[in-house]
């Protein structure tokens, strides 16, 4: 690790910068590259994985706050084309210089979407492949279409030192077909994607492969259900929302939107009525393990976060299809390989929704009632990786709540067998597809500042009375709070048991009731995973041994499974963060939440799986006076009218 401020370079200048939180601009992008590659170890073979913003810190951003300037920096994450290692620096925007400047000579950096199809190319192009291809009956290799999937840490001989994906592969029949009815099981190849060479081909032996077509595309219908009267979702007078640069208010929200290659969507400095409650909220992480042992499929065990970064594969969404309404859109600004910026249009979403509603009473004795619907500010970003879609969705409610929603659609990963004998890991989708059982596990890594920067975990559980002298109806129960104050006493599971649930608290401001103000994390999608902590992808996967984390804040703990994914051990993950059982007490802390999806698959789920969703909310408990959204204004909504009548 060191710093330097060996390189100096003339910047173009950028259009004004209104917040120090707005995510680089295309110019920064390349100002930020132009420097490095003056400076990074590996000359004309520079390849960049990431440049975005180097984030402000919380004094700096409390100095913006006062009117003084604060520094742009970008961190660049640089490699070279032909040997793994990573180098990180910081760049000064304002000055061109290097700040800071750590080589990690035995890193690997994310799979780039670049990457992709040349990847494929270099598998089509094999000798030992093709025959392998030419033993189940396929001589057009322009047909085989094969996904590369990062190989994990197996301790495989041959595989050492390099940077590796391991490959699995289908066959499309004709144009546009939907070729995940087409596996190709047993078939695998590994490819340094360094050197451009398949260090192995890995054949398991020929199972059939299923030829008939499930296609999902509309060109291949012949007839569609009757078409559906529109909902159409109008404003008429515009929207209740402002954005000025990434600064975003609603009502009585305000937060700013960031986005980056490797988490995509991140939101910074959200309060409610100018009362702080997070500085900063993403997904950082995650993983998702597949539960078959057969041939080369307990390779799959991917981090889709670490090992590509979702944001660089965030899709440019469509009016009217991905959103609906009356919507704002931001553009993400990335770099490519080249360090070019590059730009997805339209990646981010941002529009309102009625959500309902609110709340409601009728005084049975006067028939007197009030009424107050609800609405949620949504802000969401949709991404593709490889087979699967993963729509990511932040909530905003008029009750101070905050909710996090992802929704899993695309196609199944698939996988051949004899029709009718699918094994015990996986259900036949179609006659000799199979999707197996998996899961997708992710982590929430949460910077609490409810209510200013001191805080502290509180762990809530209920529990029935005895039935003795307190309990003679044996109806008696009640809740138990327990201050948690160390980290290590921090790493907790769900029970159900117990209704458990976690909240943070600032335990130096009070609601009227006399209680410390606090938000209470809702976790219903908590999951068990099955993969043994001690295997070798287990070791890689710690986060996911626990529902809840809090860990005492530290910028440069990030990411729950490490920081390079791809080849990883396991080292720098939560918990070797949490190991230094630091106080949580009356601190400035991190909350880390483990959630997600136990996908047993059903038939239904091919050719495209409907949505299915996890999530997690983050509830007020105690950090108003009373119900905030009871000063609503009573309104009806003209627009709504008899269905029978139209009026």
């Amino acid at each position: 690790m060191s710093e330097s401020c060996c390189s100096t370079a003339v910047l173009e200048k950028s259009s004004l910068v209104r917040h120090p939180l707005d995510p680089l601009s295309p110019d920064e992008i390349r100002n930020a590259a132009g420097v490095v590659k003056v400076v990074a170890p590996y000359g004309p073979k520079t390849c960049f994985e990431s440049i975005g913003l180097d984030e402000p810190t919380k004094d700096e951003l409390k100095a913006y706050a006062e009117g003084k300037p604060v520094e742009r920096r970008a961190a660049v994450n640089a490699s070279s084309s032909e040997t793994i290692g990573v180098t990180k620096f910081v760049v000064s925007l304002d000055t061109g210089k290097v700040l800071f400047r750590e080589d990690c000579p035995d890193k690997r950096p994310m799979i780039q979407l670049e990457q992709f199809l040349a990847i494929e190319d270099i598998v089509r192009g094999n000798a030992e492949f093709i025959a392998a291809c030419a033993k189940r009956g396929i001589t057009d290799m322009s047909k085989v279409c094969v996904d590369p999937w990062s190989a994990g840490s197996f301790d495989i001989p041959g595989e050492e030192g390099r940077h590796l994906c391991h490959v699995f592969c289908w066959l499309r029949l004709r144009e546009f077909e939907n070729f995940y009815a087409h596996p190709i099981e047993g078939l695998n190849a590994v490819v340094d994607i360094n050197s451009g060479e398949v260090i192995r081909i890995d054949d398991y032996g020929v199972t059939p492969i299923p030829m008939a077509e499930y296609n999902y595309e509309h060109q291949f219908f012949d007839e569609f259900q009757p078409p559906a009267k529109p909902i159409n979702v109008v404003q008429p007078e515009g929207v209740n929302f402002k954005i000025e640069g990434s600064r975003l208010t609603w009502r009585n929200w305000a937060l700013n939107i960031g986005f980056n290659t490797r988490e995509s969507l991140t939101l910074h400095d959200i309060s409610f009525n100018g009362r702080p409650i997070l500085r900063r909220a993403s997904i950082v992480e995650m993983t998702v393990p597949y539960g078959s042992p057969d041939a080369g499929h307990f390779r799959k065990h991917v981090f889709d976060i670490g090992e590509y970064g979702i944001g660089k594969l965030a899709n440019s969404l469509e009016l009217g299809c991905d959103c609906l309404g009356v919507i704002k859109y931001l553009d993400a600004h990335l770099n490519t390989r080249d360090g070019e910026p590059w730009t997805i249009k339209k990646a981010i979403c941002i529009h309102e929704e009625d959500s309902g509603l609110l709340w409601k009473h009728t005084d049975f004795r006067t028939e007197r009632f009030e009424i107050r619907r609800g609405a949620k500010l949504v802000i969401s970003s949709i991404c593709t990786v490889g087979n699967y879609e993963y729509a990511l969705y932040w909530y905003f409610f008029l009750d101070g709540k905050i909710e996090f929603e992802l929704k899993a659609t695309g196609i199944i990963n698939t996988t051949a067998c004899i029709p009718g004998q699918p094994g015990k890991y996986g259900r036949e989708v179609a006659p000799g597809v199979v999707g197996q059982i998996h899961q997708h596990i992710l982590c929430a890594r949460l910077e609490m500042c409810v209510d200013g920067d001191k805080n502290s975990f509180v762990e809530c559980n209920t529990y029935a009375e005895q039935e003795d002298g307190e309990n003679p109806y044996g109806n008696a129960f009640y809740e138990q709070e327990t201050l948690i104050k160390t980290e290590g006493d921090a790493a907790r599971t769900a029970n159900l048991g117990t209704q458990r649930y976690w909240k943070v608290i600032n335990p130096n401001k009070f609601n009227r009731a006399g209680t410390p103000v606090g938000y209470k994390l809702d976790a219903p999608d908590c999951l068990t995973s099955f993969v043994a902590p001690n295997s070798f992808s287990g070791k890689r996967a710690s986060f996911t041994q626990n529902h809840v984390w809090v860990s005492a804040y530290d910028p440069t703990e990030r990411f729950p499974a490490g920081e390079f994914m791809n080849h990883s051990d396991g080292s720098g993950d939560i918990k070797s963060f949490v190991a230094k059982n630091r106080s949580i007490e009356n601190t400035d802390i991190v909350l880390w939440h483990t959630f997600g999806l136990h996908h047993s698959v059903r038939p239904e789920d091919f050719p495209v799986q409907p949505c299915i969703s996890a999530g997690f909310k983050l509830m007020p408990s105690g950090f108003f006076d009373g119900n905030p959204a009871i000063n609503l204004p009573p309104v009806v909504n003209a627009a709504s009218c008899y269905a029978d009548t139209g009026k």
